[in-house]
């Protein structure tokens, strides 16, 4: 079984990222920081996942997924977070009292604000929002299922110190530096990513607010330790990473073993979302089937 995921994942095309797949529908929610773009599919009154992108991300990270948990019996959602792609327009300004900068309440209020307006739902965290969804289940844990932290840098305060090779320059480097680098880095291509994929990548970065993008990297810098919170969860969570991930194999391990999650690790490098969905999705439902008290699919 595993093999075959891995060839489905092996064998998955560049499409087109722009267009809106068969079945999602696109709407907004509106959260204390603005209105935001969101991609759900699936039945509503199935059990709901929710898939929240990271930083420079967009809900069109999950293309690949949505349709397998849909198949699964679960109603999935996703939405790109405040100052990001189609959600460029909410941030700090919107807030009652208005704030200078996007902070972490800012994204954990927005999250928890769209938690509360459905079920309790199975969260997966990509990157950043998975810092955001543990300090989201560190204040309300009766608002998640399970959670899967994808990407989730494994350290806190200055997480960029762990990043391979650079890692070093992280104390030197502002959050306006670490983000130019980010976006020179993707619009460059250094991931390797298909044409078409990087068009839209490029694209996308026409929409986002670069405050945004550079206050959540002043906020890698400032990752709150809430291990401890985490691991007296009572859900299940997993921390899902590919083995060319940013930071090494061996801090996302160190992590896992710190906040008593599982670990799920896939031949491939900081998107596993886009390039191992199948077995990504497997491994999440399983999780869910944990979290439900029901057998997980073989």
């Amino acid at each position: 079984m595993s093999a075959d995921l891995t060839l489905k994942d092996e064998a998955l095309p560049d499409i087109d990222w722009a267009l809106v797949p068969p079945g999602i529908e696109i709407g907004v929610f509106d959260a204390p920081s603005g209105r935001l773009a969101v991609a759900s599919m699936g039945d509503p009154a199935h059990p709901r996942i929710v898939l929240v992108p990271g930083v420079t991300g967009s809900k069109e990270d999950f293309w690949f997924m949505m349709p397998l948990l849909v198949a699964a019996g679960y109603y999935v959602q996703s939405y790109d977070i405040a100052g990001q792609y189609e959600s460029a327009d909410a941030g700090p300004e919107n807030l009652s009292p208005p704030r200078p900068r996007y902070d972490y309440d800012l994204f954990v209020d927005d999250l928890v604000a769209f938690l509360r307006a459905g079920a309790p739902a199975h969260v997966l965290g990509y990157s950043f929002a998975g810092v955001v969804a543990q300090l989201a289940l560190a204040r309300h844990p009766e608002l998640m299922r399970s959670l899967t932290l994808l990407s989730t840098p494994p350290l806190a305060g200055q997480s960029f110190r762990g990043v391979r090779i650079i890692g070093w320059l992280s104390w030197l480097m502002s959050p306006a530096g670490a983000a130019a680098l980010m976006k020179w880095g993707v619009v460059n291509n250094l991931h390797r990513v298909g044409p078409m994929r990087l068009r839209f990548i490029r694209d996308r970065f026409q929409f986002t607010r670069k405050a945004s993008h550079v206050d959540v990297m002043r906020l890698m810098m400032q990752v709150p330790d809430v291990d401890a919170a985490v691991r007296a969860a009572a859900i299940p969570v997993a921390i899902a990473v590919g083995n060319h991930d940013l930071w090494p194999l061996r801090q996302h391990r160190r992590f896992a073993q710190r906040i008593g999650a599982s670990i799920h690790v896939y031949r491939t490098g900081h998107s596993p979302c886009e390039t191992a969905p199948h077995q990504l999705s497997r491994d999440v439902l399983a999780l869910c089937a944990k979290a439900d008290g029901r057998p997980s699919s073989p």
